[in-house]
């Protein structure tokens, strides 16, 4: 359904993209990967046509209806909620609209206004044919959070997260034939990020999606296509089989030929433990089998670097970790936590979820007692040290300074040597550390933050939704790094395979203000709640 030709990007004097040739089928859905500035939201914008500077040639047949997740969320701000949505469809958005202002204003004794009712009547037969598009609208925006009761309201009422939901229903709305999404899942809760992909695996066209979510993607997609070396690889497959097969197989490969059997065995544990994490024993054992009949010499391993990210507590906590006492907190008449207790033991790692807007960063501000409660106790252990990675991580990673600078900024005293390497271990080179802090991306920032916890060395981990903005690369790493701390972590995220990776116990906020505390893993919370257990 798609056709690229001898495609050439250029950007100036660099080459993106080098004689790119694909075929993009029905029925297929493509995950678009490839290293933070690797080219590819140029690659997904090059293909829905909003750039055209390039050489070769797009081919999508005219017949095939092309949907865009929109970017703007400011572009819809004096429309109704729901006419947002149905703009999605122009030509009936269009018709309707017409006809509202033929049957409001119309001279009803003219013929030509007649006739072209009838050429409306016929533009809305052919774009929904069961006249239900209402329905259908307001269906899909409780599906993705937003009560029938605000469908009426202008845009401008919502709040930016629910701006983007709005989008991404206006996208979903026309069922294309060819759908381009670029981070689908940002703003989401877990729950509408399961019912998102419900969704897009019954969709009969072609998709190319962007995501750093990893089990989105293989939830989602069946094949891979990798930016890498100026080129676009495909592969078939989810987003762990491209992992395992591009990554982990060829360092086995390496280790088989050397003398380091620890590094192996570590190696092997965690290539079990990626092929198993949140996937059933079906799903593992037909990995296993595609695994086992890889040609390793046939697949390139990727030139992109995966961060080293580990926590090690300076020093070792006591019986005492963390007691949260009868917590209750309003904003105005808003209550949003309500009596909440629990007491974390050391070593547990927690995940902490909800549906957006249900008090976790509230909650996580408490605990590091950055706000008061309404009421309530916070008591950490005596031998605890924590160390706090907020949401927001652009309202601490400011000024002109260097990356070098502000970390040493933290400790005065700290080895040079210590931050450099600590540094490096996140991807940034000797001359990258000297680049200003107020130049870096918001996945830098993230990876800055992730750098001033490891020199920290606290055992006691707290974590708002630390993969925004990191690639799947850098979150995967992260994920080993909390399964292997030795020491406490609370940690907020919506990105499951991350929360599968480390979590042995889970606390679900919930919107009446009731909550669940489960000892288990994610995978394990999921199968109770989804027997109806809890």
């Amino acid at each position: 359904m798609v056709t690229v030709q001898n495609l050439v990007m250029r950007y100036g004097n660099r080459v993106l993209f080098q004689d790119i040739n694909l075929k993009l089928d029905r029925h297929k859905r493509y995950g678009l990967i490839g290293a933070n500035g690797a080219g590819k939201t140029t690659f997904l914008k090059i293909l829905c046509g909003q750039i055209k500077e390039y050489e070769g040639d797009i081919i999508i047949p005219k017949a095939n209806k092309v949907g865009v997740l929109g970017q703007n969320q400011y572009a819809y701000e004096e429309f109704t909620i729901a006419d947002a949505v149905l703009y999605g469809n122009k030509k009936l958005y269009d018709a309707i609209k017409e006809k509202e202002i033929i049957y409001a204003t119309g001279d009803f004794e003219d013929d030509a206004v007649n006739d072209r009712l009838a050429e409306l009547e016929v533009i809305c037969v052919e774009e929904d044919p069961t006249y239900e598009y209402d329905v259908n609208i307001a269906k899909i925006l409780e599906n993705v959070g937003i009560p029938a009761s605000q469908h009426n309201d202008l845009m401008s009422t919502l709040d930016s997260a629910d701006k983007f939901k709005v989008l991404l229903a206006q996208v979903l709305y026309p069922r294309p034939d060819v759908l381009f999404l670029d981070e689908p899942t940002n703003n989401l809760d877990i729950q509408t990020i399961s019912w998102l992909e419900d969704e897009l695996q019954r969709h009969e066209g072609t998709m190319v999606v962007i995501s750093h979510d990893r089990h989105f993607l293989n939830s989602v997609v069946t094949n891979i296509l990798d930016v890498d070396y100026q080129k676009i690889r495909e592969f078939t497959g989810t987003y762990d089989d491209w992992y395992i097969a591009a990554n982990v197989i060829a360092k086995q490969q390496e280790l088989g030929n050397a003398k380091k059997e620890k590094e192996k065995e570590e190696l092997e544990a965690f290539v079990r433990r990626f092929s198993a994490n949140a996937s059933k024993a079906k799903q593992a054992t037909s990995r296993q089998k595609k695994l086992d009949k890889l040609v390793i010499d046939d697949i390139k391993p990727s030139s992109r670097r995966d961060p080293s990210i580990v926590f090690k507590a300076k020093r070792v906590m006591g019986d005492e970790a963390l007691q949260i006492t009868d917590i209750n907190h309003s904003y105005g008449e808003n209550e949003i936590l309500k009596n909440i207790t629990f007491k974390f033991e050391p070593d547990e790692k927690v995940a902490l979820i909800g549906p957006n807007g249900v008090g976790k960063t509230t909650l996580l501000k408490i605990i590091m007692e950055e706000i008061k409660p309404t009421s309530g106790k916070i008591h950490w252990g005596a031998t605890i040290e924590n160390s706090y990675f907020p949401q927001d991580t652009a309202d601490i990673i400011k000024g002109d300074g260097t990356l070098y600078d502000w970390l040493r900024g933290f400790d005065s005293k700290r080895d040079i040597a210590e931050i450099r390497n600590c540094l490096g271990r996140m991807l940034f080179n000797g001359e990258q550390q000297e680049k200003s802090v107020i130049s870096i991306s918001g996945g830098e920032k993230h990876r800055m933050m992730l750098s001033k916890m490891m020199l920290e060395g606290g055992n006691f981990l707290v974590l708002d939704e630390p993969s925004n903005h990191l690639d799947l690369e850098a979150i995967v790493a992260l994920g080993e790094a909390l399964y292997n701390f030795k020491g406490n972590v609370i940690c907020v995220s919506h990105d499951r395979e991350l929360l599968d990776s480390f979590a042995n116990r889970i606390i679900e906020l919930r919107v009446d203000g009731t909550y669940v505390d489960f000892k288990g893993s994610y995978e394990e919370f999921a199968e109770a709640k989804e027997k109806g257990l809890i």
